[in-house]
């Protein structure tokens, strides 16, 4: 194989985010998005309600509040989990899931929880709030990259071997 096989001058380039909701490693963050959603959920249903009883007044609002910013924080990562899914499997174009993103915001929910209400809570809740905050921040890096990679809309910049290759071509005929 020669040079000019392999440098290709009309050939656009691999978009982050389109190879990456096709990867192995987007599968594995689907599926890792997925089971931390059904376990807060059965936690939060079964024993986490349980729990929540023998606190104090105190602890058992910071549990409810604690609660409802985790349950956000996950449906705001599923949303986005099966959006970047359904774009990969051609379910939706990117023109869709881009109206939908508009819909589904990947922020941080407010809320004010004080050291001591934070060790007041259960520690299952807390080991569940750690996992969903840093699967959130995982989620939040991926959508920066894909907005920054995709979203530009400048068009990539031109490869300077292959100006310089299309040049000599152009110059002396194609190489033989």
């Amino acid at each position: 194989m020669n040079e000019p096989d392999v440098i290709q001058l009309d050939v656009d380039p691999v978009r982050f985010g389109q190879s990456f909701v096709g990867s192995e490693a987007f599968k594995a963050l689907f599926q890792e998005g997925m089971e931390l959603v059904e376990e807060t959920a059965a936690y939060l249903d079964g024993a986490g309600r349980e729990e929540s009883r023998h606190l104090s007044r105190q602890a058992s609002l910071a549990y409810a509040s604690e609660s409802m910013r985790l349950t956000t924080r996950l449906m705001q990562v599923a949303s986005w989990l099966l959006l970047q899914r359904a774009v990969a499997e051609g379910e939706i174009s990117a023109d869709q899931a881009q109206t939908e993103k508009n819909r589904v915001r990947l922020n941080t929910p407010d809320g004010a929880t004080t050291i001591a209400e934070y060790e007041a809570l259960p520690e299952r809740l807390r080991d569940l709030m750690g996992l969903a905050t840093r699967l959130h921040a995982r989620i939040l890096h991926l959508e920066r990259l894909i907005v920054e990679a995709e979203g530009s809309g400048r068009p990539a910049a031109p490869n300077p071997v292959a100006v310089q290759l299309g040049m000599l071509q152009k110059a002396f005929g194609a190489a033989e």
